[in-house]
């Protein structure tokens, strides 16, 4: 019997469902595909448009913007395709929330020949991250992952060149310090706690959830552990030290931007929009032209100077609603949707890397970000977020324990989220 979480039975027992949404390509005429797509800059329905003319009358592809907010996206998908929504033909997904979406067969099985053409020349990070049971549930279509980022200035001061030698975490903390500059991380009580966390942790050599594919009452964690140690003293250092400034218990990824870009800014990890965010700024008269030429970018720092570091992954896959009534099509249309011409173009104009290798060849990827080769490294090393139906209740587990970053210590603070998220697992406590 297939197993749900208890987050998304939650979720479904507690939904008043409406009316279902009139099935997709009803009635006579062209096959109606509707794609379910996470708010962007129009990239997606660009997509969809070309989709629909290569496609020859065969299917026409239309968007449906989901909430912003991915757990909000995460709720509405859950709600509907409990209730075998058939208007669902395919939905970009956040991949922590595809194995509770492929758990209890809300995911059509994706073909053995899709999947090998969908596979080839995909990152490694983005292959882990589409898949479940050791089999592909979602198609890879964007797939991101976390950079450090350096002001050149304060790195030349400190005797470091990232882009030539991997620092560790302990460097550049003591860089910033020496500086008086901030750090720039995510310590807000958020997902991207989460995010900074599993890299942490990764990046030592361990890992959050050591049998992601068990049942809930029988998960081991695995961060009391020297790798979840690690990850509570840089974290907790961080925030004893104020090194990431007062703001640290609500910096999200926007504001961390405004950190570094900021007098004090130092080092940074974040994702790739910040180049091309503090770019227009350049452009519109914001910041002056001085603050991108300091900009420099390399592999996400590493816990110990002997090992490599498990920079964070996130990007969208593409999963085919298992009650669409157009399975094969929605299949067919998921394929043009991640051709390497179309990955490409999407990075350079919304600004989501590919998950294709091949697409950063591009010339107006490279022209777009040229960061682009490091990028695609990154993402051969980058570890997902634990792969498990059980996600949310991980996530919000660690985000209670873990913050703020000053409380964090690593006498304690591992053992305190273990303790708390296997209650939740075995339902021995709320959330």
């Amino acid at each position: 019997m297939r197993r749900r979480s208890r987050a998304l039975a939650l979720v479904v027992g507690l939904a008043v469902v409406a009316p279902l949404a009139a099935c997709a390509g009803e009635g006579s005429g062209t096959p109606k595909l509707i794609w379910y797509i996470n708010p962007d800059d129009g990239g997606q329905a660009a997509i969809a448009k070309e989709c629909t003319e290569q496609a020859g009358g065969a299917y026409k592809l239309e968007v449906s913007v989901l909430p912003r907010d991915a757990s909000a996206q995460r709720e509405q998908l859950a709600r509907r395709l409990a209730a075998a929504d058939s208007s669902i033909d395919i939905m970009s997904l956040d991949p922590p929330f595809i194995p509770e979406m492929a758990e209890p067969g809300f995911l059509a099985p994706v073909p053995d020949d899709v999947a090998e053409r969908v596979s080839k020349d995909v990152v490694a990070g983005a292959l882990a991250g589409a898949t479940w049971n050791d089999k592909l549930v979602t198609v890879p279509f964007w797939a991101n992952t976390q950079l450090l980022w350096y002001r050149k200035s304060v790195a030349a001061a400190a005797g470091l060149d990232p882009s030539k030698t991997p620092v560790t975490w302990d460097q550049i903390m003591t860089a910033a310090k020496d500086q008086d500059k901030y750090l720039a991380v995510q310590g807000t009580k958020a997902e991207s706690l989460t995010v900074w966390i599993n890299a942490l942790v990764a990046s030592a050599g361990g890992q959050i959830i050591e049998n992601p594919e068990a049942p809930a009452d029988e998960i081991t964690l695995g961060l009391d552990s020297p790798a979840g140690e690690a990850a509570a003293t840089i974290i907790g250092t961080i925030g004893k030290e104020n090194l990431g400034g007062p703001g640290l218990p609500t910096e999200d990824e926007g504001a961390s931007l405004s950190v570094f870009q900021g007098d004090k800014g130092s080092f940074m990890v974040n994702w790739p929009f910040v180049w091309s965010a503090t770019k227009a700024g350049v452009e519109d008269g914001t910041f002056p032209q001085a603050l991108l030429d300091d900009f420099g970018w390399a592999l996400y720092p590493q816990v110990t100077a002997d090992q490599e570091s498990a920079p964070p992954y996130g990007g969208i896959n593409l999963g085919i609603g298992a009650y669409s009534k157009h399975v094969d099509l929605a299949f067919q249309a998921a394929e043009c949707i991640v051709t390497p011409e179309h990955q490409a173009t999407y990075f350079a104009t919304n600004g989501n890397p590919p998950s294709n290798t091949t697409a950063y060849d591009d010339p107006a990827v490279k022209e777009a970000f040229p960061m682009a080769d490091v990028i695609r490294e990154s993402l051969e090393l980058a570890a997902p977020r634990p792969q498990t139906p059980y996600y949310n209740e991980v996530s919000t587990g660690l985000q209670q324990t873990w913050h703020p970053p000053s409380s964090v210590n690593p006498g304690t603070t591992p053992k305190e989220s273990t303790d708390l998220i296997t209650a939740v697992l075995r339902g021995e406590q709320l959330l």
